[in-house]
């Protein structure tokens, strides 16, 4: 197409004398040249550094659900920050953005503030430890939870070096992990029954929590099976063990109760961040009374920056106009006809595609009828995924760089947007040759 990145590609050299990889986080780091770098986003739409205007479906990997810049949001901000932006003291509208949450999220009658997804589930797990008093947690092979220690095991890694799925082996997904950690995590595959009741009758009477995304939404949002999340809650009941739903990508965005109320779930606790602020920095975990009741007597949770007055005022509007206003049935209905037209285009080129997860964060994979697991994904053309998304961004058009990551609707996206993504995808297909 003939675009210009110099500018791009001149500050990545910039950006590569200062910052490791010339990024401020690995997955924003797609390659010599071609990883972008932003001068503004508004809207559904934004620019690169060289001025090209993009259709984003990233989404800043999801927290946009309204829009870049949303002016309401932003007037808010101004307006509470103004007043000052941190005071190491609570104010009213933390209080009523806690109201809010839980009138939203079924199964939530308490909650504390963080300032990042990675913050929210590290809190969890304390308490999770706390309450039970039980170490050893029990996660899913291709869930993301963040970038602490005690979770960051078989999340990217080939699945291949997981081991037998009767006997799954964790795999620290970084270098500088602890290795008495090891012994506290047990991995399993996602949506398997069988390997997750004969790891309980093992383990059960040892493990605090089960942590679990509801769609597994970093690795190409993969569904629950029918029955699975409702067979975790009666095992966890079972067990005495604690239900850990991280909705950091699915809260406030899936549904207005977020997979709580999707699933008709009754986590023990959950965690979020994402579309609760527009984009801003605010996180949050929540459960129920009697178990967030440990927090403050004898569990220590806290951070300077968890009541930031621009987070806390974004989460405010957002929450409002999630409630009141038909955003997310304006983004699944567009987000429905966008996997539809891409369903069709692909089958007319004789492209086999298995579709997968929710409207507003849906995903797809080349060369497989079906995907229940991370096991499963990784047998899928993801070399030709990525040359198709490729010659998306070259369009005008983008999705990640990455087919772990979902493609993400926001309000601000248009009729005509959904139009000239279908046809730049159309066009695409034509010409990237499988």
């Amino acid at each position: 197409m003939g675009i210009s990145h110099a500018k791009s590609i001149a500050l990545q050299r910039r950006a590569q004398q200062l910052l490791p990889l010339g990024v401020n986080s690995n997955f924003r780091y797609w390659g010599e040249g071609i990883t972008p770098y932003v001068q503004k986003a508004k809207g559904g739409y934004l620019w690169d550094a060289d001025g090209n205007r993009y259709i984003d479906y990233r989404l800043a990997f999801g927290p946009i659900i309204l829009g870049h810049a949303d002016p309401d949001v932003n007037a808010r901000v101004h307006a509470e920050i103004d007043q000052g932006s941190l005071f190491a003291m609570t104010s009213e509208l933390e209080v009523a953005v806690a109201e809010k949450i839980v009138a939203m999220c079924p199964a939530m009658e308490m909650v504390r503030f963080a300032t990042s997804g990675t913050e929210a589930t590290m809190h969890a797990l304390r308490i999770a430890r706390a309450y039970t008093g039980r170490e050893k947690i029990i996660k899913f092979e291709g869930n993301y939870h963040g970038f602490q220690d005690y979770l960051l095991f078989s999340t990217y890694a080939p699945s291949e070096v997981y081991g037998s799925r009767s006997s799954p082996v964790p795999i620290p997904s970084s270098s500088g992990l602890p290795a008495c950690l090891h012994a506290l995590v047990v991995t399993l595959p996602f949506n398997d029954f069988e390997a997750l009741e004969r790891t309980l009758r093992r383990v059960g009477h040892e493990t605090a929590a089960i942590i679990t995304e509801p769609v597994q939404d970093n690795c190409g949002a993969i569904e629950p099976l029918p029955g699975f999340l409702e067979f975790i809650r009666q095992k966890c009941d079972e067990y005495g063990i604690l239900f850990i739903l991280d909705e950091v990508k699915t809260g406030f965005r899936i549904a207005r109760g977020g997979a709580q109320e999707v699933y008709n779930l009754k986590p023990d606790l959950a965690t979020y961040a994402k579309s609760l602020a527009n984009g801003y920095p605010l996180a949050a975990v929540a459960g129920k009374r009697d178990i967030m009741n440990v927090v403050g007597r004898g569990v220590a949770q806290g951070g300077t920056f968890n009541n930031n007055k621009p987070g806390v005022a974004a989460a405010f509007v957002t929450l409002e106009k999630l409630q009141s206003e038909p955003i997310l049935e304006t983004i699944a209905r567009r987000g429905r006809r966008l996997m539809e037209g891409l369903h069709g285009i692909f089958e007319a080129a004789g492209l086999q595609a298995s579709f997968r997860g929710h409207p507003a964060m849906f995903s797809y994979a080349f060369g497989v009828e079906q995907v229940t697991c991370q096991r499963e994904w990784d047998a899928s053309d993801r070399d030709y995924y990525l040359r198709l998304v490729d010659a998306a961004i070259e369009r005008g058009v983008m999705p990640d760089h990455d087919p772990r990551e979902p493609w993400y609707l926001c309000y601000a996206h248009s009729e005509s947007d959904i139009d000239e993504t279908l046809n730049v995808m159309a066009d695409g297909v034509r010409v990237v040759r499988r």
